[in-house]
């Protein structure tokens, strides 16, 4: 007697188990990809063989590009000229003019020397009633050539870390384009913890704005200038007139708009409430708040604007003026400083730079060299691997290289 009772191999399955089998097949197939030679990666390709009559003139092709390439960059950066001088314990300095120390300046100013031999550069406080501090520091510089336009000015600081996580969030863009946004979404968002005080919304709100630099840096004075007779006359000035303007793009410019919201809803950022005597040059100071005359407009302040651009790197500079239209002069110069900005404690330092500017940029010849670089290395590998072709060639396919034949 059988114990089991199977079914013949032709026998008609009338269970589900049939009938699920047969719909996965007609769902694979309907999944299938088309017949095509893109789907099926059937295309055509180019597969080079890399041998040495292939491979050894592109080492040297590449050389003989990059290496003229990296010739032009590097000549046209090094043809840049800037100097920085680097002002951050000037005010500990009385107002006697002393000589500055040798790692508080460097110059890199190309050509040869105009009738002005270089002396270094010198400083000192001198009291001034419209500085916030009650003073201001002077600098007095020589510059040997005449730089022409275009002329940049930039303050630098190192050891800033801009970069920070935090930091980087720490801003409500839809309130800099002059959006209403209320206290608590702000102190909800990124920029908590400023983002509200007192019930009202910090305008502009975040890490980022509360720390804006705010020393002011006035335009470079020539001392003994020539005057109409093109003598050098003592106690003649003028003043180099930088302007404050296009010192953004045009495109992080739309960026920024006056708010709409009522004043007395806003409030400044905790380091903006500085309160300074009348007649005080002190920006971003609103010690009484907002108020219908009295309110902070970002798109009428490029300042604030090169400063929301955050750096990638803690040593950094940041453009505070130029001039496109005049040169710099040779001679003997004064720049004054209302330092307000402190640095000590992330431990820190803060710098004025004067430079010129060619189509490559500044004077950074770090992309120049690379390419030289990556030329020569090129050209090197070239070189060896030439050395080793000619004197232990190899047969190419050759089977007895395989490892099973060793």
């Amino acid at each position: 007697m059988a114990i089991f009772n199977r079914k013949g191999k032709n026998a008609n399955r009338s269970d589900d188990g049939g009938s699920s089998g047969g719909a996965e097949k007609k769902a694979f197939t309907q999944r299938k990809p088309a017949n095509t030679a893109f789907k099926q990666q059937r295309l055509k390709a180019w597969q080079p063989i890399l041998t040495p009559k292939t491979v050894l003139p592109t080492f040297f092709l590449i050389g003989l590009i990059f290496a003229p390439i990296g010739a032009v960059l590097y000549y046209y950066a090094s043809q840049v000229s800037e100097f920085t001088l680097d002002y951050t314990d000037c005010y500990k300095q009385s107002d006697s003019i002393t000589e500055m120390p040798s790692d508080k300046y460097n110059f890199n100013i190309v050509g040869n020397a105009d009738p002005f031999p270089f002396s270094a550069p010198a400083w000192h406080t001198v009291a001034n009633t419209s500085a916030p501090t009650g003073k201001a520091c002077e600098i007095f510089f020589t510059l040997t050539n005449t730089l022409q336009p275009t002329v940049l000015l930039y303050y630098k600081l190192t050891n800033y870390y801009q970069n920070h996580r935090r930091y980087v969030k720490s801003i409500d863009m839809n309130q800099l384009i002059g959006k209403n946004v209320s206290a608590s979404s702000l102190q909800g968002g990124n920029c908590k913890p400023l983002g509200e005080i007192d019930g009202k919304g910090i305008y502009p709100c975040g890490l980022i704005a509360n720390s804006m630099f705010n020393d002011t840096i006035f335009d470079p004075v020539l001392l003994n200038a020539p005057t109409t007779t093109k003598r050098q006359e003592s106690g003649a000035t003028k003043q180099y007139v930088m302007s404050e303007k296009n010192i953004i793009w045009p495109g992080e410019k739309k960026k920024y708009l006056k708010t709409s919201q009522d004043p007395n809803e806003l409030a400044p950022p905790p380091y903006w409430r500085g309160s300074f005597p009348t007649g005080v040059i002190a920006p971003y100071s609103y010690p009484n708040g907002y108020s219908t005359n009295q309110i902070y407009d970002p798109s009428d302040d490029e300042h604030f604007m090169v400063w929301m651009s955050v750096a990638g790197l803690p040593t950094f500079r940041k453009l505070y003026k130029r001039n496109d239209n005049d040169a710099l002069q040779s001679g003997r110069y004064s720049i004054m400083i209302f330092d307000n900005y402190p640095v000590d404690m992330f431990h820190g330092t803060k710098s004025i730079v004067i430079s010129t500017v060619t189509w490559v940029g500044g004077r950074s010849v770090f992309l120049g060299a690379a390419f030289i670089a990556t030329a020569a290395l090129c050209v090197l590998l070239g070189l060896i691997f030439t050395a080793r072709h000619l004197i232990r060639p190899r047969k190419l396919g050759d089977l007895s290289m395989l490892s099973w034949n060793e």
